[in-house]
This record gives C-alpha cells, sequence and structure tokens, in this order.
C-alpha cells in the first residue's frame, strides 16, 4: 500500500506538468501570427510537439482542438492549394502534394475522434448508427474539435475519390457537421456554417438553395471580416452555377473582408481569392 501511495504521489505533479504544457501549447497555438512565411516554418516543429503531448492527454479537448486544426490548415493552406496550382503544369508534383495532404488531413480527423471518443466513449460508434435517437449528442466543449474532426474529414474524402470506402463515409461526416451545428451554429464566427454550406453542395442530392443559405449565414456571422466564407460561396455556388459575374465578385468582397482583418485565414484566403481570379479565364 505505501509503495502503490508513493506511485500515485508521483504520477500526479507529472500529470499536472503535462496538462499545463498542454494549456501552453494551446495558448501558443491559438495566438495570431501575421508572417504566413513564418507560420509555415514554424508550424512543423509546433505541431510535432502539440502530437506528442496530446498522446499522452488525449482526453485535452483544446489541445485536440489545435492539434487537428493545426494540421487540417496546413494541409490546406501549404500543400493543398500548392497542388492546385501545380496541377496545369506538373501533374506528378501536385499528385504527390495531393496525396500528402490527404495523409495530413487523415492524421488530423484521427487525433479529433480520438478526443471525442476518450471524452465520449463509444462516441464513433454511436454516429454510425441508423437510428437517430442513437447518435451521440456533441457536448459544447466538444464542437470545436467535432468541427475540425468533421473539416479534415471532409478534406480527405475529397481528395479521396477513387477510393470507394473513403467516399461511403461522406453522410457520416456531413452528419458529425450537422451534430456541432445543432450545438452551436455560430461557432468560429461562421466557420461551422460554412463547413455545412460546403457539405450540402458536395454531397449527393444536395440543396443548392440550402447551401446558399448556409453561406449567407456564415458571411453575416463573419461581419465581413472573413474572407473564408465569401469564397467558399464563390466556389461552391457560384463556380458550380457557371455564374462567373458572381463569382467574381464574391471573390472581390473576398478581398476586401481580408483586409479588414489581417489575420492567417484572411491571408490564406486571399491568396486564394486572387489565384482563382486570375484563373477565372480557365475556370469559366
Amino acid at each position: 500500500m505505501l509503495l502503490l501511495a508513493i506511485g500515485l504521489s508521483a504520477c500526479v505533479p507529472r500529470q499536472l506538468l503535462v496538462n499545463s504544457a498542454a494549456d501552453a501549447l494551446t495558448a501558443q497555438g491559438q495566438s495570431e501570427e501575421e508572417d504566413l512565411g513564418l507560420a509555415r516554418e514554424a508550424s512543423a516543429f509546433y505541431l510535432k510537439l502539440s502530437e506528442s503531448l496530446l498522446r499522452q492527454t488525449p482526453g485535452h479537448l483544446p489541445l485536440a482542438e489545435s492539434v487537428a486544426s493545426g494540421l487540417t490548415q496546413y494541409a490546406y493552406a501549404f500543400v493543398a492549394f500548392e497542388a492546385e496550382r501545380l496541377g496545369a503544369t506538373d501533374n506528378r508534383a501536385a499528385h504527390q502534394l495531393n496525396d500528402r495532404a490527404r495523409r495530413l488531413y487523415l492524421r488530423a480527423h484521427k487525433h479529433a475522434m480520438a478526443a471525442l471518443v476518450k471524452t465520449s466513449p463509444g462516441f464513433d460508434k454511436a454516429l454510425r448508427q441508423t437510428n437517430p435517437q442513437q447518435w451521440p449528442a456533441v457536448r459544447p466543449d466538444q464542437v470545436g474539435v467535432a468541427y475540425w474532426a468533421a473539416a479534415s474529414w471532409g478534406a480527405y474524402i475529397a481528395l479521396s475519390t477513387d477510393e470507394p470506402d473513403a467516399v461511403a463515409d461522406l453522410p457520416l461526416a456531413v452528419r458529425l457537421a450537422t451534430l456541432a451545428y445543432q450545438r452551436a451554429p455560430g461557432h468560429g464566427a461562421g466557420a461551422l456554417a460554412s463547413l455545412m454550406g460546403n457539405f450540402e453542395a458536395a454531397r449527393p442530392g444536395g440543396s443548392v438553395a440550402k447551401a446558399t443559405a448556409y453561406f449567407d449565414e456564415a458571411i453575416a456571422l463573419a461581419a465581413g471580416q472573413q474572407a473564408g466564407p465569401l469564397v467558399a460561396k464563390a466556389e461552391a455556388i457560384a463556380q458550380a452555377a457557371g455564374d462567373r459575374v458572381a463569382f467574381e465578385a464574391l471573390l472581390r468582397q473576398a478581398l476586401a473582408a481580408s483586409a479588414q482583418r489581417y489575420d492567417l485565414a484572411n491571408q490564406v484566403m486571399r491568396l486564394r481569392a486572387q489565384w482563382l481570379l486570375d484563373s477565372a479565364d480557365d475556370l469559366f
């Protein structure tokens, strides 16, 4: 009993230290970095360190959210986007980058889902039930992790169209996003509503009107300071409809919005908006 007590007393300070480090890393991950190049260079070290710590504290929801968001955003901004830009000139390089982006998205999804399962045992199994009454409830403190679990899942599926098993999971990704949306529709100043719009536009049998409503909700929640929902609507609605006038108008609004708030997300979307405008002749 004495040895057991000594062992337990030794574990408590260590766990407190791990949790404190997890809190510190989470805060660092949430801090704004205005320099896009510096953010890219710093991301690898931060993400590896955070992943290592998350494995010791898998139920630390803020750290899990930070890791999942970091991996997803890194894959989107620095890997998948570069693949798109290379697609017309170097198909092989583009394919390699897309494969890397897929793996990063899946990695982010696994971290987020592991945290949801750790804090709500059986979450993953409940999500796959056919009876809606058996679907898991997303707690308020789980919304951010659920959002990134769904976003990274959707991005992974979008790059895995040649893998039937991956594509078959799209309804589950939509379901997870919907459960999070039902809990906190305004999460992320419109980020979750925008994700719902993307899913509605992408899913078989999706409603263009409903997707448009989600995007408009996201744009309103962002209060003109986030370029993301505008770019998303331009691609998912205007481009899909062949409406070049609306496409270019939304992208110009995105450029204006990104100038209102100079943060990393807006810088990434500003680059994308300008690239899409420059590529309009090839897209229409």
